[in-house]
């Protein structure tokens, strides 16, 4: 029998939509929680629905702009643990399933509420993406080439790691302060809250040297030889992150330019040995390489394309990758759990759920008959 996880007994309401909400409920979901995605029926054509993060889950359609359709929400909620939410500040109040509301019905319930700019401040009401929000955090502007405009990552950082696993660490922290009080709490997350997090670095070398280093010219963004990335033979690319000293010159011994040992952070001559290291790595394979540094002990690693990533042994053996050939779309790959607990470990237990595909089911559970259940979808409730 598999382990129920973590969150076994915990249910979750997620009224999110694209990314961070949904990937946040897929992470709880994972760790055994029951999530049930309720979302209205006019989004089923458009391409907004993400069934990658649809695992373990159910999904439902429900109209919340009837009364009928309040009338389940709030029967839904009245049993639940968690609820998720990612609209636009206010939407939810002119939507009568704001925190207010929700609490009167089930003061135990963790409200969580992911969006932009946060519930307060001047910005709550603006609209945004992933890019925008790393933009007005700071982080953007220290992403690329030095003297090169703000290069855009091609994942959704503010979405996940800004949004997404804040939003699963405050539910976390919620659940386990309601342990205590026997109340839960409004959760606010705002994704770029959650990027000025990675701040942390800047600010540090802010106070120390009096200043913010620019966009790609600090100690951890190409500035010097021994924390950068450098062009293979084929075109391929090979990462160094050697800071501490004995990396350096242990690496400096193995390419033969022992020289530059105690100039690491030599400014008159880190050019010099970026250039240096530039020509000794186009001298050979991004293959070649891999095997002369497998046993060095000097922080590299080979710059993986996401095929390559699919394929490592490496992930494979920690289950990183997530199989879903059950996958009636035809199967493929995705993350799989990255928390690994030992005691009460994730996993992938069911497919991504279909658009409303459990709909009937869960009114079922909630007491509706057969023949009320067909009059919810024909009066455009469900």
């Amino acid at each position: 029998m598999d382990n129920p996880g973590a969150l076994s007994g915990i249910t979750v309401i997620d009224l999110s939509r694209l990314l961070p909400g949904p990937y946040c409920s897929m992470v709880l979901a994972d760790h055994g929680a029951r999530v049930i995605a309720v979302e209205d029926r006019r989004f089923e054509t458009d391409d907004f629905f993400i069934d990658a993060v649809m695992r373990n889950k159910q999904h439902m359609t429900l109209n919340l702009k009837t009364d009928q359709g309040r009338e389940i929400f709030y029967r839904l909620v009245k049993a639940a643990d968690v609820l998720i939410e990612g609209f636009r500040p206010g939407v939810v109040k002119r939507l009568q399933v704001d925190y207010t509301t929700i609490c009167a019905l089930n003061p135990r319930i963790v409200y969580c509420s992911i969006t932009g700019y946060g519930q307060t401040g001047p910005l709550r009401d603006r609209s945004g993406h992933d890019i925008n929000y790393m933009a007005h955090s700071g982080v953007l502007d220290l992403i690329g080439e030095a003297h090169r405009p703000p290069c855009i990552p091609a994942v959704q950082v503010a979405d996940i790691a800004g949004g997404s696993q804040q939003a699963v660490t405050g539910i976390l922290l919620a659940l386990m302060a309601r342990e205590k009080t026997g109340r839960g709490q409004h959760v606010d997350i705002s994704m770029t809250d959650g990027m000025l997090g990675f701040l942390t670095i800047p600010f540090y070398f802010q106070q120390r040297d009096g200043c913010v280093p620019p966009r790609g010219d600090s100690m951890l963004s190409h500035r010097y030889g021994c924390y950068n990335t450098y062009e293979t033979a084929d075109g391929r690319h090979i990462s160094i992150g050697a800071v501490e000293r004995r990396f350096w010159q242990r690496l400096c011994e193995f390419l033969k330019v022992p020289q530059y040992s105690e100039l690491q952070y030599d400014e008159d001559r880190r050019t010099e040995i970026i250039e240096s290291l530039r020509q000794i790595f186009r001298q050979k394979t991004l293959a070649v390489w891999e095997k002369l540094l497998h046993d060095m002990d000097v922080c590299w690693a080979a710059v993986r394309t996401v095929e390559e990533v699919v394929a490592d042994p490496h992930f494979s053996q920690r289950q990183t990758i997530a199989r879903t050939a059950q996958d009636p779309k035809g199967g493929g790959n995705a993350p799989g759990v990255t928390v690994k607990l030992g005691g009460t470990p994730g996993s992938v237990r069911s497919r991504p759920a279909a658009f409303g595909e459990h709909t009937a089911e869960v009114l079922a559970e909630l007491g509706y008959s057969k023949e009320e259940i067909r009059s919810l979808k024909d009066k455009g409730v469900t």
